[in-house]
């Protein structure tokens, strides 16, 4: 027999106050007192709590963009541990990735030998 579920409705409550003020995943984690393991098994489970934390995770990247936004002119300021949780936490880069998946083979006809004494191998015709 299962063991009962300690998720309650009221849970879900709980994750936006939280996240509306800019806490991360784990820090939910810790106030509701859960596993990783117990987190995306509710999160698998209950649509209601899968929908409020991607709503969650939305807020916390608002507050924190709100947070860089109204402090670029405060000297106090820490912009740049605030620029990395934003590259850690909400997965912003400093520049695009470009990624080859195929193999492009370019062939260049030209007069000019490659390496001395490449025009005298079989197979090469100069044109």
């Amino acid at each position: 027999m299962a063991r009962p579920t300690k998720y309650k409705p009221s849970m879900c409550k709980v994750v936006i106050d939280l996240m509306q003020e800019g806490a991360s995943q784990q820090e939910v984690l810790a106030v509701l007192d859960i596993s990783n393991d117990t987190f995306y098994r509710w999160k698998k489970e209950n649509e209601e709590f899968s929908e409020t934390i991607k709503r969650g995770i939305q807020l916390s990247q608002g507050w924190w963009e709100r947070q860089g936004r109204v402090s670029l002119k405060d000297r106090e300021f820490n912009y740049t541990g605030w620029y990395m949780n934003m590259k850690n936490r909400f997965k912003w880069a400093d520049k695009q990735e470009v990624k080859n998946e195929g193999i492009t083979t370019v062939i260049v006809k030209s007069k000019i030998p490659h390496y001395p004494g490449e025009q005298d191998e079989p197979g090469y015709d100069g044109s």
